[in-house]
């Protein structure tokens, strides 16, 4: 087997190929790998757009501001981030057409949901002792769908303490004081009556009375109802530690983990991971979480929203980018692969200081440039960000394409927005020579409004001034059409080769009743016309090319230079009359 790397992916191919059937004939095949799959789904392109928001939004929250002041606001944005989670499980529940999808990918976000809870309530919230259990419980409700319903039906009916489902959703609204006093009472009261056998007639009832007690063996003969180690876990802490606090939980969660699995069952990637958070690993989860997860979506957005809370400022890699960084480049490089997707990994490269900028300008590149409008987009982001070499790179690229297809117009204001000098000319040259093929210039508002731009060069000013020329031409303006016709030629602006289409130009205007070029005008003309026969050598006798195109020449020459004649008499005649 042999590969090769892609700009976002691998090609896989075979290297060694037996031919097999009759004919003997046949061929390896290439195989397409894609690291980030995921970012392929178009369900889940939902949640990269959103999420995108979301995150452009969190890099907006001022440093200066007291750490207490932005604790909701970080709460709040991971609650959006969660929400979002939710809103793309909802939209894979109704689309029936991605039913091959819907297993792996309702799984996938579950997980993904019920991390972000627990990290949510552990690290961001920083829930304390008291409340803690309480956001336990609605981080394992969230994930038993069924709680709100029946607590909401408990609730509402006449007398909430004798319906059936009251025992099922308990709640409170005590002080942590108050309810441990009260609940140590109520603790003791029940081990009373269990240990003087007051419930031994009804079995039922004494097996609720050790689950209120939090027995563990009971709650482990019951472990069907709970269904994961972690609802024991919050199970466990209800019945037996409702004032648990945050550097406990370590103990709890391993034991239980311990006594919910079977001793010959292995703990699942899931498991490892709740269990980091448990222990408050920050580090050990996302570790835990870019192994077991097959993209870097929540790795990414979780670390960013823990960096900003200043949980993992210690934490530094080896090759000089933070994990926050790491991770957002590793995620926004694979969203560079994506057709579309591509414009929201410039965001989260713009806000990666160290080494966001270079990734943007080595994916920039890498970017297929379909259309103009996809390459005005690049290049609008390039622009913003004085990539200056990009946008030249881009605009030679699309000049190219564009001089190919004959595109003149296109491939000329290409050229002037990379500043491309070289090609400018190439490109010019190529429109004097169809302005010699045809007559007539194509693209003539482009080459109308040049401006400053036909400063570019040379040629492309020679270009620019031409159709001045035959601008004011068309106007009835000849003598300014003749000034700027000779100045063209005196300046050496226009290419020596180009001469004697100017002189022929000029044969209208050296025509015309009244006399447009002065006598020293028309001098400067003869020059010209001379310096261009002698270095063209066009006589009479030249033999060097075809009788039929020196023919054409020599009788241009003779013209112009009777012309010339004809009009520099008339002007001395007429500037003699003017002196006297």
């Amino acid at each position: 087997m042999g590969f090769a790397w892609g700009p976002g992916d691998i090609l896989v191919y075979e290297t060694l190929y037996k031919a097999s059937g009759a004919s003997g004939s046949g061929c390896s095949f290439i195989h397409e790998i894609r690291k980030d799959e995921d970012i392929y789904s178009p369900i889940l392109r939902k949640l990269f757009n959103e999420s995108h928001h979301i995150f452009v939004g969190l890099q907006t929250i001022r440093e200066e501001l007291p750490s207490k002041s932005k604790k909701p606001q970080f709460v709040s944005i991971s609650k959006n981030y969660r929400s979002v989670i939710r809103a793309c499980m909802e939209e894979l529940h109704f689309g029936s057409f991605f039913k091959f999808l819907f297993y792996s990918l309702v799984s996938i976000l579950l997980a993904i949901e019920l991390i972000w809870n627990l990290c949510e309530v552990l690290f961001i919230d920083a829930a304390p002792a008291g409340s803690l259990l309480l956001h336990l419980l609605d981080w394992v409700r969230l994930h038993k769908a069924d709680v709100d319903e029946r607590a909401r039906e408990v609730l509402q009916s006449e007398s909430p303490a004798e319906h059936h489902d009251y025992w099922d959703v308990p709640g409170g609204t005590q002080t942590l004081t108050e309810f441990d006093v009260k609940w140590r009472h109520w603790h003791e009261e029940v081990d009373r009556c269990m240990q003087d056998n007051s419930f031994a007639s009804n079995r039922h009832l004494e097996v609720i009375c050790k689950i209120l007690l939090g027995d563990e063996d009971t709650l482990l003969d019951h472990k069907e109802l709970l269904g994961t180690w972690y609802h024991f876990l919050v199970t466990r802490l209800l019945f037996c530690h409702p004032t648990v606090k945050p550097t406990e939980l370590h103990y709890y969660a391993q034991s239980c983990m311990t006594m919910f699995l079977d001793s010959r069952s292995v703990s699942e990637p899931l498991d490892n991971i709740l269990l980091a958070a448990f222990e408050f690993d920050i580090h050990q989860v996302i570790k835990e979480c870019s192994i077991a997860l097959n993209n870097w979506w929540f790795v990414a957005h979780l670390t960013d929203l823990l960096d900003h809370c200043k949980l993992l400022q210690s934490h530094n890699l080896h090759f000089g980018s933070n994990l926050r960084e790491f991770l957002l480049l590793e995620y926004a490089s694979g969203l560079f692969t994506h057709h579309s997707l591509w414009q929201l990994a410039v965001d989260y490269f713009d806000h990666c200081p160290e080494f966001g900028r270079v990734y943007l300008e080595l994916q920039i590149e890498r970017v297929p440039l379909e259309t103009e409008r996809k390459a005005l987009k690049v290049l609008r982001i390039c622009e913003q960000r004085q990539m200056s070499e990009q946008v030249r790179s881009i605009c030679k690229i699309m000049a190219m394409r564009a001089l190919r297809n004959n595109r003149l117009g296109s491939a000329l204001s290409w050229s002037i927005r990379a500043k491309d000098a070289a090609f400018a000319t190439l490109i010019s040259e190529r429109f004097l020579q169809d302005y010699c093929a045809k007559g007539t210039f194509s693209d003539l508002d482009l080459i109308d409004n040049l401006g400053p731009a036909m400063l570019l060069s040379d040629r492309l000013t020679f270009l620019g001034k031409y159709r001045e020329f035959h601008k004011l031409y068309g106007e009835k303006r000849f003598r300014e059409a003749a000034k700027l016709l000779l100045s063209l030629m005196t300046a050496k602006i226009a290419p020596q080769s180009f001469w004697m289409t100017l002189l022929t130009d000029a044969l209208p205007l050296l025509e015309q009743k009244e006399v447009i070029f002065t006598a020293d005008q028309t001098y400067e003309l003869m020059f010209c016309l001379e310096e261009l026969t002698s270095s063209l050598n066009i006589t009479a006798s030249s033999t060097d090319r075809p009788m039929q195109e020196e023919d054409v020449e020599v009788t241009k020459v003779e013209l112009l230079r009777l012309a010339l004649a004809r009009n520099l008499a008339q002007a001395i005649v007429k500037e003699g009359t003017v002196e006297t």
